[in-house]
């Protein structure tokens, strides 16, 4: 079952459709592109994840988080205005979380700039109140307006504090002196790629008093060009691999992971590894949340 027929889904060279209500990971593509300063091609990120995702083994290695139930929705329309586009993702992520009312699923957005992921947060934050974000980035995106917009890309994290929601940076090695005056005055926890690279990394990055709730943002610029290259805004000195994976690892261990996004792939004909890579990242992510929820008894 699929709500259209005609758009590829997440695996779908390996995996039947279900039914919404079946499915634990509702993966919703948000190929939104406005505000992007540098090099462009981020409304493509979901659709080439999406054919990426063919060639992905059910296996990630430890487990197969298809067994929950993957359902792919309907691409988001993004041919408007970006309140109008916010309010679409709000709606298809409330949708995906309305599948399945009781216990709801984990809504998996794809973009698109990293706006998209302020449609996520206004849904989360309707249905569950107040809950943790966990950015990996390279960028802090705490900007109050840029290029004339508070709807920036480079502003979506400002908007999650005004919301009240604490907040874990990862990764970070471009960020100007506005956004380290509100790091420090909201007490934005940060792991920046300097101090990772200098110290190694730290034994918990989730300070002991965030919430058990939790929200994985990670923008593909978070990882040395190294292992994605195909992004607007490539910036040496980024997280390698299994690093990366090594600190989601603790971002979702012992939490309760209600929603998740990876963005701001920009796929370059030539540079398939890329589109793979964060293919494999978002199901990498799915296995996290499926091995840790079982160990809470919540699968």
């Amino acid at each position: 079952m699929s709500l259209c027929e005609h758009e590829e889904r997440f695996l779908d060279s390996e995996l039947e459709p279900v039914a919404p209500g079946k499915a634990r990971f509702h993966i919703i593509p948000a190929g939104y592109e406005a505000s992007v300063s540098y090099g462009g091609g981020t409304f493509r990120g979901p659709a080439a994840i999406l054919a990426a995702s063919r060639q992905l083994e059910l296996w990630d290695g430890l487990s197969d988080p298809s067994r929950l139930g993957l359902f792919t929705h309907c691409p988001v329309d993004c041919d408007a205005e970006t309140a109008e586009v916010l309010m679409r993702i709000e709606a298809s992520v409330q949708a995906a979380l309305d599948a399945a009312p009781e216990n709801p699923p984990v809504p998996v957005l794809l973009g698109g700039e990293h706006t998209v992921t302020l449609g996520a947060l206004r849904a989360l934050h309707k249905r569950y109140g107040s809950f943790g974000v966990v950015q990996f980035d390279a960028h802090a995106d705490l900007r109050e307006r840029y290029d004339g917009t508070p709807y920036s890309h480079a502003c979506v994290m400002r908007r999650a504090l005004e919301m009240g929601l604490p907040l874990v940076q990862v990764g970070v090695r471009a960020c100007s002196e506005e956004e380290v005056r509100v790091r420090t005055a909201h007490g934005v926890t940060c792991w920046d790629a300097r101090q990772l690279a200098e110290h190694g990394l730290p034994e918990h990055i989730l300070p002991p008093d965030f919430p058990s709730r939790v929200y994985v943002t990670f923008d593909v610029d978070g990882l040395d060009p190294a292992v994605i290259r195909a992004t607007g805004t490539p910036v040496p000195g980024g997280l390698g691999w299994w690093d990366a994976q090594h600190m989601l690892r603790q971002a979702v261990e012992g939490r309760h992971v209600l929603g998740m996004d990876v963005v701001e792939l920009a796929p370059d004909l030539g540079d398939i590894a890329s589109d793979f890579a964060a293919a494999q990242l978002v199901y990498n992510m799915m296995g996290m949340v499926q091995r840790h929820a079982a160990a809470k008894g919540r699968v």
